[in-house]
C-alpha cells in the first residue's frame, strides 16, 4: 500500500474536559497518513484517481474547529472516519498533538494515534 501523509495541520479546537479548554480553545495539530493505491493516479498523471490532500487537509480541519469533544481520542476517531471517506483511502493513519494540553510539569507535546482501515 503506498501512502500520503499530511504533516503539522494546525486549527483551534475547543476540546477538553476543563471548562477553560471549552472556552478559550487552543491549537490542536494533525499528522495524517493516508494508505492507498496511487499507480492507477500514476500511470494516467490524474488527480480524480488519487485522494486530493488539499481537501482532506480542509475537512480535518473542519473536524478540528467544529464540534468540541472531551477526548482527544474522539477527535483522532473522528478525524479518521472522515478521512475513510474518500473512496481511495484504504486505511489512515491519525495522530493529534495536543501541545498545550493542561499538565502541571514541563513536558513537549501530548498525542494519541490511532490506525484505521476499511472493514
Amino acid at each position: 500500500m503506498d501512502r500520503v501523509a499530511l504533516r503539522g495541520l494546525k486549527a483551534r479546537g475547543h476540546h477538553g474536559v476543563f471548562p477553560k479548554e471549552r472556552e478559550e480553545g487552543q491549537t490542536f495539530i494533525v499528522d495524517l497518513v493516508l494508505g492507498l493505491d496511487t499507480r492507477p493516479a500514476a500511470a494516467d498523471d490524474d488527480l480524480t484517481k488519487t485522494v486530493h490532500y488539499g481537501i482532506v487537509a480542509e475537512e480535518v480541519v473542519a473536524v478540528v474547529e467544529g464540534e468540541p469533544v472531551n477526548l482527544i481520542e474522539t477527535l483522532a476517531e473522528r478525524i479518521a472516519q472522515t478521512c475513510l471517506k474518500h473512496e481511495g483511502v484504504q486505511q489512515v493513519e491519525v495522530c493529534v498533538h495536543k501541545p498545550d494540553a493542561p499538565i502541571t510539569v514541563p513536558f513537549d507535546d501530548v498525542t494519541v494515534t490511532i490506525t484505521r482501515s476499511r472493514v
